[in-house]
């Protein structure tokens, strides 16, 4: 693989991990009824694991 695929496919990785988290963190934020700074944290880091979770499965179905 030449360095400029190798950067392409870490770009488009880091994009879909980028697009999954931020729907996640969005809908989190709208189910929880009251916005601290905990509730903040707990919700970006459970957003970030299922971004990888959810990319995960998509490389499994997909095989790519």
């Amino acid at each position: 693989m030449t360095p400029r695929a190798a950067m392409r496919t870490t770009l488009r990785a880091a994009a879909e991990f980028l697009a999954w988290w931020t729907g996640l963190a969005v809908l989190w934020l709208i189910l929880i009824s009251a916005v601290g700074p905990l509730e903040l944290a707990v919700g970006a880091t459970v957003a970030a694991l299922g971004a990888l979770a959810a990319r995960a499965a998509r490389r499994a179905v997909t095989g790519r």
